[in-house]
């Protein structure tokens, strides 16, 4: 498995979806609670690593470690905690076979599903950092929601960790209490 240094979109984008499978997210409920889930959880997003026993208390581990950069989102903690994430997992190369040069990270024979992760989630933060901004780290604008998020829009003003899900919510929650004030007001 490879994993272009200038792809950070994707990679941020399953390090949010990693640390919004956690139960403090989804009030107590553990999206990520066994091998299954796991496996589909790879298998979404493109991840061919196999996974083993070993791998769900890995990724957990890891689970919490982005959750706490994405919490923490100084220059230096970032780039510091994402470098920790990518070292010693592959081989950086420059491949050329698509047509155009790209920088690339090839996972090392044997890597696990939480090394690929690992990669990856570094790629994005690092990704990330280096191209938009430290503010795209960010918790979600629900009220009742306690994801987080990294926001890779091109505006940057994303407001949800799961915009069909908490976007909707607020929505909907708006709305009631905008017919209920004008239900009050007549």
């Amino acid at each position: 498995m490879q994993v272009a240094l200038d792809d950070y979109v994707r990679a941020a984008g399953v390090a949010t979806d990693l640390v919004n499978t956690a139960p403090e997210v989804w009030h107590g409920e553990d999206k990520l609670p066994d091998l299954d889930s796991l496996a589909a959880f790879a298998e979404l997003h493109s991840i061919p690593v196999n996974t083993r026993p070993s791998d769900l208390r890995a990724v957990h581990r890891l689970r919490a470690t982005v959750r706490d950069l994405i919490d923490h989102p100084t220059r230096d903690r970032l780039v510091t905690g994402a470098t920790a994430l990518t070292s010693s997992i592959g081989e950086v190369s420059l491949d050329a076979t698509s047509g155009r040069a790209r920088w690339t990270v090839s996972l090392r024979q044997g890597a696990t599903v939480a090394d690929a992760l690992s990669l990856i989630c570094g790629v994005g933060i690092l990704g990330v950092v280096q191209s938009l901004d430290v503010a795209r780290f960010r918790a979600c604008g629900a009220p009742t929601c306690r994801g987080v998020f990294i926001d890779t829009t091109r505006p940057g003003r994303r407001r949800y960790c799961m915009p069909g899900l908490c976007g909707n919510r607020v929505n909907v929650a708006n709305h009631r209490a905008r017919k209920a004030s004008v239900l009050h007001d007549a």
